[in-house]
């Protein structure tokens, strides 16, 4: 197996690199039953809806791009649970999930996939541009999001609206983007409420971390150090650890009005879209996302 594989496997099963520190039943006694079966029902529910549309997809019925959430359902449902809806929430194209978990009806998601006038963005959006009324975006140029999230972060600020903060969801390989660092740089020095949280999933399309980002094992701390900002690594699988992350870093944001970097570590299922493959071309054929850690079954 190669370097890049045994990485994959270090990160989701015997991580060398800690997660932050939390324990399960405090989460639990925290939220209750009745809470955790609703993110429970959340998570199966955006499982089963892409399901549905990526058979809709495969059938010819949805055209374009589709980039499934599959295995990451943890990471945006815990973060909703601890945060709020309140906030300014910007992402990438792989912004399905998202969507629905800030209430976008699931009809409008569907007839916007199907090109349709009463869709999301009237059919003209597809998979990858869904909005809402605090969802400023799926957008589709990678780390073409970070910069609207840092200015939605200034608005807050000049605003004087101590509650809210502004969300930017990315992928790891958005990290080597300039847009990255020159966020992160204006936000440090102006001192602006954003989230920036990493969906590490390991893969940029089918390119490994290890191809595509230099000291990849460290990097996403060491920017947080080179701009003096806060850093959590979370299990990107694991709920109870993803709710009592966010939920720390958005006290911190509120008390220092400052940025935070979030790493979340796991694993998609699909391909980079689903009409990729999903197998991974390196001497071997290797699948993606293991989906040896079911976050729905561990919840």
């Amino acid at each position: 197996m190669s370097e890049q594989l045994n990485f994959l496997r270090d990160m989701t099963e015997n991580n060398p690199l800690p997660f932050f520190s939390v324990q399960p039943q405090t989460v639990i006694d925290s939220l209750g039953k009745e809470t955790l079966l609703q993110n429970l029902e959340q998570m199966l529910f955006i499982r089963n809806f892409e399901v549905r549309a990526e058979s809709a997809y495969q059938h010819g019925h949805i055209g374009g791009f589709f980039h499934s959430y599959i295995g990451q359902e943890a990471i945006q449902t815990a973060c909703l649970q601890a945060i709020g809806h309140t906030h300014w929430f910007i992402t990438t194209y792989r912004c399905h999930a998202l969507a629905l978990l800030l209430g976008v009806p699931p009809k409008d998601i569907m007839a916007e996939f199907f090109g349709r006038a009463a869709g999301n963005a009237k059919g003209r959006g597809g998979s990858m541009h869904l909005y809402h009324d605090r969802l400023l975006g799926g957008f589709g140029i990678v780390g073409g999001q970070i910069p609207i999230a840092t200015g939605a972060a200034f608005s807050v600020k000049y605003q004087g609206k101590k509650d809210e903060i502004a969300l930017c969801f990315l992928g790891d390989g958005a990290m080597p983007q300039g847009t990255f660092h020159e966020s992160l740089n204006l936000a440090s020095l102006w001192n602006l409420p954003c989230m920036y949280v990493v969906e590490n999933n390991h893969w940029s399309m089918g390119t490994h971390i290890s191809r595509g980002v230099a000291n990849y094992k460290h990097f996403t701390e060491c920017a947080a150090k080179a701009y003096d900002i806060s850093f959590y690594r979370l299990d990107g699988m694991d709920f109870f650890n993803c709710y009592g992350g966010f939920l720390v870093a958005f006290q911190e944001i509120l008390q220092k009005g400052r940025p935070v970097l979030i790493e979340c570590v796991g694993e998609r299922f699909k391909g980079h879209s689903i009409s990729d493959p999903g197998l991974v071309m390196n001497g071997k054929s290797r699948r993606y996302g293991t989906a040896g850690r079911q976050t729905l079954l561990e919840l």
